[in-house]
């Protein structure tokens, strides 16, 4: 039997839709999530998956160690800027970025501000993107069961974003110096 083209379009079309629970209610898996963090005079606004543990082992089982993830599910996780930052002590452009880690087993995670900003999870963008890259040591916080992308502090100019998944948590310093002429 012969199939053609327009076979193989409509049949991965049809195993795409029963994926996503056509007989479902439609309700996507990891639902999306939007935030917006002043800092002084700067807004940070985010917009991500959040995917759910579900009682997994999540890092070095489901997410694994030293390969490059994208904190969320889905479009990769988006994250704005209105004015020029410095992110642990790195400058960081007015603009938007996706946003990458690679998780370690025991040592500094490495977190990435890709300029690939509008971009899927999968593949990663590449190096050659990357508009910032730097090391973060992580944190034993207590259980999130959905990722979280939060400011747990804010005062005055500076900030601490952290990525909440589990029991691991991954502070990145904020600092956000503009001031108008």
């Amino acid at each position: 039997m012969i199939v053609t083209i327009r076979q193989q379009v409509v049949v991965a079309m049809l195993a795409g839709l029963l994926a996503h629970g056509l007989g479902a209610q439609g309700y996507p898996a990891s639902q999306r999530a939007t935030m917006s963090q002043d800092i002084a005079l700067t807004t940070v606004k985010i917009s991500y998956g959040r995917p759910v543990a579900r009682g997994r082992a999540l890092f070095g089982q489901l997410v694994p160690w030293d390969s490059i993830w994208h904190p969320g599910a889905d479009s990769a996780t988006l994250v704005s800027f209105n004015h020029d930052v410095v992110v642990e002590g790195h400058a960081l452009k007015a603009g938007e970025y996706s946003l990458w880690l690679v998780p370690r087993a025991s040592k500094p995670w490495t977190v990435v501000f890709s300029r690939a900003a509008h971009t899927f999870h999968k593949p990663y963008p590449g190096e050659s993107e990357d508009a910032l890259r730097f090391d973060v040591a992580p944190v034993t916080v207590s259980h999130m069961e959905t990722l979280g992308i939060e400011f747990p502090l804010v005062l005055r100019d500076e900030a601490v974003l952290q990525i909440h998944w589990g029991t691991t948590g991954v502070p990145v310093r904020v600092k956000a110096p503009y001031k108008p002429d």
